[in-house]
Order: C-alpha cells, then sequence, then structure tokens
C-alpha cells in the first residue's frame, strides 16, 4: 500500500486548498474523474507525464482512507 501522506499535499493557495499530488496543480479528484471516465493508469500518466502511476495509487489510497473516516464518524 502506497503512503499518500508523502505524495499528497494540500496547500491553502493552490487549487482551493483541495487535495494535490506533490505539491502541483493536479488534485485528488482530477485523477478519480479520469479513473471514473475510464482512463487506465498508463493512459494517464502518457497523458500527464508528470504523474508517476504511484501518485494515482497514493490518490486512490488518500480517497480511501477519507471515505472510511467519514462513515466511522456517521456511524
Amino acid at each position: 500500500m502506497v503512503d499518500y501522506r508523502k505524495i499528497i499535499t494540500i496547500e491553502a493557495g493552490k487549487r482551493g486548498g483541495k487535495p494535490c499530488i506533490r505539491g502541483m496543480r493536479i488534485t485528488v479528484y482530477d485523477i478519480l474523474t479520469w479513473l471514473a471516465s475510464g482512463m487506465s493508469t498508463d493512459k494517464i500518466v502518457e497523458e500527464y507525464p508528470e504523474l508517476q502511476v504511484e501518485d494515482i495509487f497514493a490518490a486512490l489510497s488518500f480517497a480511501a482512507d477519507r471515505e472510511r473516516s467519514i462513515y466511522q464518524v456517521a456511524v
């Protein structure tokens, strides 16, 4: 499992404070949207060469943890 804490950054002045990949302007949301639209990890890296496959898995891990924390609080 990828330790997303080393990859996902949150900066108040960048993309409205949304979680981004390694300080870039590519957000976790962007990656999730691309995956949901059917893009493969290889295609994402091909179109955005500044990304690595590990970044995509970090975005998924971050989203999974956030989802888990939402439901732990709600129950």
